[in-house]
């Protein structure tokens, strides 16, 4: 019964739509008559009711519950998703000692938090891969061809590929107010 309400009421449809039309409409589902159409007289008042407010309330309702859902804050593909574990498992290895949860232990002005990417000016994608790459200031840059040596991490160098992966995850992260991620473990 609800399929055939949405779909009488989805978006694109060329039937107007009144409290009446969806009283109606419930009432022949439900086996009654509709309402000022003769036939026999209205449903008893108790089907006609309810009926009526499942037809008012659930559309909008339903479109809440699925504008509000966090599956709409998922990524779009299983490509994503993965991207965005890889992005996580680099950041573990690589950035969580001095930016766990998007913080900074070390300089508490450079987070990885929005406001302090921009007032730092690196608030876009691009940016973070040249900070991760080459380094700014007390960061270190991880980047297989970091120059001056003094201004590299002297632990293991990342490839440019994960450095992309790894300042996706951080942006992303970052618009989003650093969301905990659960890492599946491999």
């Amino acid at each position: 019964m609800q399929m055939q309400l949405l779909q009488y009421v989805s978006p694109g449809s060329s039937a107007s739509i009144s409290p009446r039309s969806l009283a109606n409409k419930c009432n022949a589902v439900a086996g009654g008559t509709p309402a000022g159409g003769g036939g026999g007289g209205e449903p008893p008042r108790d089907l006609k009711r309810p009926c009526f407010l499942r037809a008012a309330v659930a559309p909008p309702l339903v479109a809440a519950l699925v504008a509000l859902s966090p599956l709409c804050l998922a990524p779009a593909s299983l490509g994503q998703t993965a991207d965005i574990q890889r992005g996580a498992v680099l950041f573990r290895q690589a950035c969580i000692a001095c930016h766990d949860a998007g913080g900074n232990i070390i300089q508490p002005g450079a987070t990885l938090f929005m406001k302090d990417l921009l007032r730092n000016g690196v608030g876009t994608e691009e940016e973070i891969y040249r900070v991760t790459y080459f380094g700014k200031g007390r960061m270190p840059g991880f980047g297989e061809n970091c120059t001056p040596r003094g201004q590299c991490t002297f632990g293991p160098r990342l490839q440019e590929e994960e450095i992309k992966e790894l300042a996706k995850f951080v942006k992303l992260q970052a618009d989003q107010g650093w969301p905990k991620i659960e890492i599946a473990e491999d």
